[in-house]
């Protein structure tokens, strides 16, 4: 690649900001799944008793559902990451390209 280009690249203004918002989303998200993935170990590890209660009649427990859960926030994060990439970072990317272009 083009030294030149890459200058151009990384001095671009909506380029910077695009890489700033870009990381700052991406540590927020990824505290977030810290926060429910292991909150849900330290339960496994820490309070069993909780986690084995019965939810009903059934044989189903408290932690079948919380552990679905941690999967099903997974997913949701995923989905929300990808909707913003999809739209507010692909704006950006296409102003840093259509700017380097000129």
């Amino acid at each position: 690649m083009d030294e030149s280009l890459v200058q151009q690249i990384a001095s671009n203004p909506a380029y910077l900001q695009l890489k700033a918002k870009r990381s700052r989303y991406g540590w927020w998200l990824t505290l977030a799944m810290m926060v429910v993935y292991y909150g849900f170990i330290l339960l496994v590890a820490f309070d069993k008793a909780l986690l084995s209660r019965l939810t009903g009649d059934g044989v189903m427990t408290v932690g079948i559902p919380l552990g679905f859960g941690v999967i099903v926030f997974t997913i949701v994060i995923t989905a929300v990451y990808v909707k913003r990439a999809n739209t507010e970072f692909d704006e950006l990317s296409a102003a840093v390209a259509k700017a380097v272009r000129k």
